[in-house]
């Protein structure tokens, strides 16, 4: 039920983000989400890819620093209110959200959202009780 996102330390300087996804294009590994934060001095990037192995490889071969985390991927309803709805389970069970990022695949259909937890174990737990789809790495890797 656990995702494997790789987060990535950037400096915070032009070309820094476009020569890791040069890096990871032409090792053929593709981007499946993406977010980034930064302070003014650097970023983190954090990535879900289709092959957390060789991205971690060539992104550390040229000398950036990278991590794997667990993350976890919820099918959330794209309508008013979904997200709403999922945080306020989460909210009722004291469980917090670190951080979290969002795709639509479709517009309609279901948006996907990525969540850090700070217990990801317990967040999967109360999800599942509370119907949440939770979905599987293998099923986010290959969106």
């Amino acid at each position: 039920m656990k995702v494997e996102q790789i987060s990535v330390f950037l400096e915070n300087k032009p070309g820094a983000l476009a020569e890791v996804t040069r890096i990871l294009g032409e090792s053929g590994v593709n981007i499946r989400a993406l977010s980034l934060a930064d302070t003014k001095d650097f970023g983190i990037l954090r990535l879900i890819v289709n092959d957390n192995e060789r991205a971690k490889s060539v992104l550390g071969a040229r000398g950036f620093t990278v991590r794997k985390t667990e993350v976890v991927a919820v099918e959330v309803p794209d309508r008013p209110g979904g997200l709403a709805d999922i945080l306020k389970v989460l909210s009722d069970a004291k469980v917090n959200v670190e951080y979290l990022y969002a795709f639509v695949q479709q517009s309609g259909a279901n948006a996907i959202i990525i969540f850090r937890f700070d217990e990801t174990d317990r967040a999967i737990e109360v999800l599942s009780q509370n119907r949440v789809k939770i979905l599987e790495g293998k099923k986010v890797y290959a969106l």
